[in-house]
């Protein structure tokens, strides 16, 4: 096995819900397959995320095929979602640009409607082909994206969540960690690194697919949000404002977006292309 190695695999079917952990995935255009094709949207059309309703975290989401999910969080009944069918799409709002969607069947809305204690809605987004093309200033043209922040794929390397620890166990919180690997909701977490090298990885290979290093992936207070009790803190962005500023962002880990599409597994060789 190469040193560096894919240590595991996280697929995250709702946006902002807890997700899976599967043992290989197929990577498509946009992500992984299923990965946050999801979301849930307030009165007015705009997603819903960790940022506004942390207790999300404690919701989560399995694959049942074809695209559907099931539901499930503390207090609530297991409530199986299919993929809506065709229909009228429901323009939503994501980080102020709109993205058309078709809505979820009205048990789902009920489901995060009790669940969050406000109105919400479940939508889901049927063409990724088509619907949300990746941000012009880094993309390439035809390139487009789920419901993910804004690009395809993140990726983060064991050593630096290592190297992230050992600087909030020296910084003005040190009872806030160590902090897991959730904190961060990767896609592809790689085993074998030094810290940080993952920053100037260009281009990659795993399994069948190669993707390409776009940009680092800039923090924001979901990762300060306890996935496990929906708790927050002010770990890392405190560590990473010292730390880890590049540009305008408090960066940990890298944005890729796929150039060839195949499969990726858990245990699978990372190849640096470029």
């Amino acid at each position: 096995m190469s040193n560096l190695y894919v240590q595991a695999l996280h697929v995250h079917p709702v946006k902002s819900v807890a997700g899976t952990a599967p043992d290989e995935m197929a990577v498509e255009p946009w992500g992984l397959s299923g990965d946050r094709r999801w979301a849930v949207v307030d009165t007015e059309g705009t997603v819903i995320t960790q940022r506004q309703q942390p207790r999300l975290a404690l919701a989560a989401a399995r694959p049942l095929g074809g695209g559907a999910v099931a539901l499930s969080a503390p207090g609530m009944a297991e409530l199986a979602v299919e993929v809506p069918e065709p229909g009228p799409l429901e323009p939503v709002t994501l980080f102020g640009k709109k993205v058309e969607t078709v809505v979820a069947a009205g048990a789902a809305a009920d489901w995060f409607s009790t669940y969050l204690g406000v109105p919400a809605r479940l939508v889901h987004m049927d063409d990724p082909a088509v619907r949300r093309p990746v941000d012009p200033a880094y993309a390439l043209p035809g390139e487009t994206v789920s419901l993910a922040d804004a690009y395809p794929v993140l990726l983060v390397t064991l050593a630096s969540l290592d190297a992230l620890n050992s600087l909030i166990a020296q910084g003005d919180h040190p009872e806030e960690g160590p902090l897991p690997m959730n904190r961060f909701r990767p896609n592809v977490v790689v085993a074998g690194a030094e810290a940080w090298a993952e920053d100037g990885w260009r281009r990659i290979a795993i399994g069948d697919a190669v993707f390409r290093g776009v940009r680092e992936c800039g923090r924001c207070i979901v990762t300060t949000t306890d996935q496990a009790t929906a708790e927050r803190g002010k770990e890392p962005l405190k560590t990473l404002a010292r730390h880890r500023r590049i540009g305008k962002s408090l960066a940990f880990g890298r944005q890729l977006v796929p150039v060839r599409t195949g499969t990726v597994r858990v245990g699978d060789e990372v190849r640096i292309l470029e």
